[in-house]
């Protein structure tokens, strides 16, 4: 299904035919990327983690529709992250390449005066490593396990989006982003704004037909997921904490979206693209194996361009 057609966003996930994705259809990208409430659940975990530097969080609300459009400056994140993963190489580009050109206009002083700029390489390394660890962890704890094996091919096969991003330290494991957050937690702080963002969350206006209650779940999810000590710093206490009527929820609901084999996601329609079953990202690494064994073809032959 094609993105939103707004401001260069637009993204044809069936065509061109054959044209190869970023990142290879037997990754474990694909398989997490896929299921929405380890996107949503980890997309809110992400967000939190950058606003927690007064630079990143002074960019976005000073440079972005962000504090008048939440829900549209969100949704075109996703729509580029999906694109990354799912989308023909040359779409990919195109909008890896509009959102550094809006970067490049990102810079300015925190209210407390220290200068930032959005293509500052320590700040472009932590919101690509955001982005990556919130996902993964969000699917490992609310959808299905992520053995080692497979955490350590997640990072690397985002190795190829993230450089197009122009980061220049991209997460090999999850010590690498422990590692990074370790440098920087001296700088995260408390602040109004990240209240103000989960109550946007909890609010249900991000997708009004879905239930209140599994919002206020994914908001609480996405807390429950951030290392302890920058919920400390951030000072998001027992209000935040994840019930187990909340975790029993997310499960349910992580794991029935991980069966709907949706014809118009972007994971099914770069399948067919690729000239994949359009349920390849839904069938477990085995089964994908025997596919390609089947036809004689090695899982690497198929789907990732050259970088």
């Amino acid at each position: 299904m094609s993105a939103p057609a707004e401001k260069g966003y637009a993204i044809d996930y069936l065509h061109p035919a054959g044209e190869p994705a970023l990142v290879p259809p037997d990754s474990p990208q694909w398989r997490v990327f896929k299921n929405p409430i380890a996107m949503a659940v980890g997309g809110v975990a992400a967000v939190l983690l950058e606003f927690a530097d007064a630079r990143i969080r002074s960019g976005v609300w000073d440079h972005s529709i962000y504090k008048i459009d939440p829900i549209g400056r969100s949704r075109r994140t996703g729509i580029a992250a999906m694109a990354g993963v799912y989308g023909p190489a040359s779409a990919a580009r195109r909008i890896i390449g509009g959102v550094n050109r809006m970067h490049r206009k990102v810079v300015g002083e925190t209210p407390a005066g220290e200068a930032y700029r959005a293509l500052d390489p320590e700040l472009l390394d932590w919101v690509s490593a955001t982005a990556g660890y919130g996902f993964l962890e969000a699917y490992h704890r609310f959808v299905a396990p992520v053995s080692p094996a497979d955490r350590a091919r997640y990072y690397r096969d985002g190795e190829a989006v993230a450089r197009l991003y122009g980061v220049q330290r991209p997460l090999t494991s999850d010590a690498d982003f422990h590692a990074m957050l370790e440098t920087l937690l001296p700088r995260f702080e408390a602040h109004p704004i990240n209240l103000e963002f989960l109550e946007i969350i909890m609010s249900g206006r991000a997708a009004p037909t879905i239930p209140k209650v599994l919002h206020r779940a994914l908001a609480r999810a996405a807390v429950s997921i951030l290392p302890p000590a920058v919920r400390a710093r951030l000072g998001l206490g027992t209000a935040f904490d994840l019930t187990a009527i909340d975790r029993l929820m997310l499960r349910a609901a992580g794991k029935l979206a991980d069966r709907v084999r949706d014809r118009n996601a972007p994971a099914w329609q770069a399948a067919v693209r690729l000239g994949l079953p359009g349920d390849f990202a839904w069938r477990s690494p085995a089964a994908q194996r025997r596919w390609f064994a089947q036809r004689g073809m090695q899982p690497n032959a198929v789907g990732v361009a050259a970088t």
